[in-house]
């Protein structure tokens, strides 16, 4: 087929489908730009969700297959692209472009990044303007948003970093006029509890400033550096996060760290990373610079890390949720009490009641890093005893209508998961005890009958768990079978690990199964459905960008 066979291109109909695809245009990059900057501008996200989105229901497939044959049939007949626009303006169904949890900021790099697209698919117009293929190429620009965007985050991301470097000099010359002792976490999870948890312990001792929320990347720390570390500044804790190998080396080259801390190695961006060795390349990388690691050694993979460093000449501080005899460890008996030691033989405290939430490996590593910087056990026992809660992550509280809350929306890996249903059970045998004295949070104005009846029904509310790569269907199945086992019902959100999760769900006796579209119909469930007794938890949270 020939140029001149697709003359009818310049003819009406063909201009009128190009004009309709230009339209469509405005609605689908508003959605792929809004994915695009909440998988923090890695190319290839956007293709990758709209994979995702197009098959993930029936609906969606079908307008998928409507698209593409609208595209092709208008080969022959040019109104036939018409239905091809229409998809992709709509489509797909249930990817809002305003977004409600996740909604687009038109941030400095979003406006250059929509630039770069808006050029890329007007050139896309031009061209087929040009060689008589208008109407075919404006038809696949319209089907190509998602890997036109990618394709724009690969273009702008150099220059974005280069961008970036006047704010990561100012950062560096900062560090050094301050020349505030730098810790360094990272690990999986329990990144953000443990640094939480180490400013809450030292703030009596040194002056201290954290990373704030989770300024983990280049730019995050860069701004948390240049906005908050004040002059005085004794201990700097810092936050490092990493999609791939090599970003934990170039945080440290600009802020090196004396103390290096790793919580932990897991599946999370598993899909990135492609394995946990690799995923412990990456994180080990914070280890190079600093003169003094914790590590949490009830990971294999720590563990073995602990000895080679040891070998290196490093000072290693061995922390555990299970062995006593590691140089700090914080061990959880069966009533949720805890014990804390630091060295051999020193007791700091036993029996300690802490805020639900608060996961002895994590405490260890914070208490492993305090005492590297020099705080006695006394110090450290001190602040022990008012450690506050760890916000989103299987936090306690009460609703107006009397059953219990556990908010563990922050957490989204197995062993968190794991954690979170043993404090789901345990609400049968708590329901009846004071607010006091389970830490709950009871809403102002409230007053509760503390004789509250054991609890009746025992809720998980979940999307599932992501980034798992090739074992998050098999992770997640593990987790709806042992959801189903632990509780009275189940309540699934959304598609985006539904089928691993009922399937899971599908055992003897099992929980009472519930599907639903998203979080505000979960809530409605649960505020409708539950009354006083009765406890719920809800297990991760994913953004609305997730199907």
């Amino acid at each position: 087929m020939t140029a001149a066979d697709f003359s009818g291109y310049h003819g009406t109909f063909g201009w009128i489908v190009v004009a309709a695809c230009l339209l469509a245009l405005a609605p689908s990059g508003l959605r792929w730009l809004r994915v695009a900057q909440r998988e923090h501008y890695l190319a290839g996200s956007s293709t990758r969700f709209a994979a995702r989105w197009w098959t993930v229901t029936p609906l969606n497939a079908a307008l998928g297959v409507v698209a593409l044959a609208g595209a092709v049939t208008s080969l022959w007949w040019t109104l036939a692209g018409l239905a091809t626009a229409a998809v992709v303006a709509v489509g797909p169904i249930g990817l809002g472009v305003r977004g409600r949890s996740s909604p687009l900021a038109w941030t400095r790099r979003l406006r250059t990044l929509a630039a770069v697209w808006v050029v890329a698919q007007f050139v896309l117009v031009v061209i087929g303007i040009v060689t008589g293929l208008a109407s075919p190429l404006a038809l696949l620009g319209a089907l190509l948003v998602p890997a036109l965007v990618d394709g724009a985050c690969a273009l702008t991301g150099p220059f974005e970093s280069r961008a970036a470097s006047r704010f990561v000099h100012q950062a560096s010359a900062r560090l050094a006029q301050v020349a505030p002792t730098v810790v360094a976490i990272t690990g999986s999870f329990g990144k953000t509890s443990t640094k939480n948890h180490l400013t809450h312990l030292i703030a009596s001792e040194r002056s201290v400033v954290s990373s704030p929320a989770s300024f983990n990347n280049r730019a995050g720390l860069a701004r948390a550096v240049n906005e908050h570390l004040a002059d005085g500044t004794q201990v700097f804790v810092a936050e490092m996060g990493t999609y791939g190998p090599g970003e934990i080396a170039d945080l440290c080259r600009w802020c090196p760290p004396e103390i290096a801390v790793i919580t932990a190695i897991g599946p999370v961006h598993l899909e990135r990373f492609g394995s946990e060795d690799r995923i412990l390349e990456a994180k080990a990388e914070i280890t190079v610079a600093a003169s003094t690691v914790v590590l949490n050694v009830d990971d294999r993979r720590l563990a073995a890390l602990a000895d080679r460093l040891v070998d290196q000449g490093k000072r290693v501080v061995r922390c555990s949720a299970s062995d006593a005899d590691c140089e700090v460890s914080v061990v959880r008996d069966a009533a949720a009490r805890m014990t804390v030691r630091i060295g051999p033989a020193t007791i700091v405290a036993q029996h300690l009641v802490v805020p639900a939430g608060v996961q002895p490996g994590n405490l260890a590593c914070a208490i492993g890093a305090a005492s590297a910087l020099g705080l006695g056990t006394a110090a450290i026992a001190a602040r022990l005893s008012d450690l506050p809660a760890v916000g989103h992550r299987l936090e306690a509280g009460r609703s107006p209508a009397g059953f219990i809350i556990l908010d563990d929306t922050y957490n989204s890996n197995p062993s968190g998961a794991r954690e979170a249903l043993a404090a789901l059970v345990a609400q049968t045998a708590l329901a009846a005890q004071p607010d006091e004295a389970m830490n709950l949070a009871t809403p102002p104005g409230e007053t509760r009958d503390q004789a509250t009846p054991a609890s009746q029904r025992l809720v998980v509310v979940t999307p599932g768990m992501v980034e798992l790569g090739r074992r998050q269907a098999e992770e997640n199945r593990s987790f709806g079978a042992a959801a189903a086992l632990a509780a009275t019902d189940l309540v699934v959100v959304g598609r985006t690990n539904r089928r691993a999760l009922v399937a899971g769900s599908s055992v003897p006796e099992a929980a009472r199964l519930h599907l639903v579209a998203d979080r505000e119909e979960a809530v409605a469930w649960v505020r409708a459905t539950l009354a006083p007794g009765d406890a719920v938890l809800y297990e991760n949270d994913l953004p609305d960008h997730y199907p």
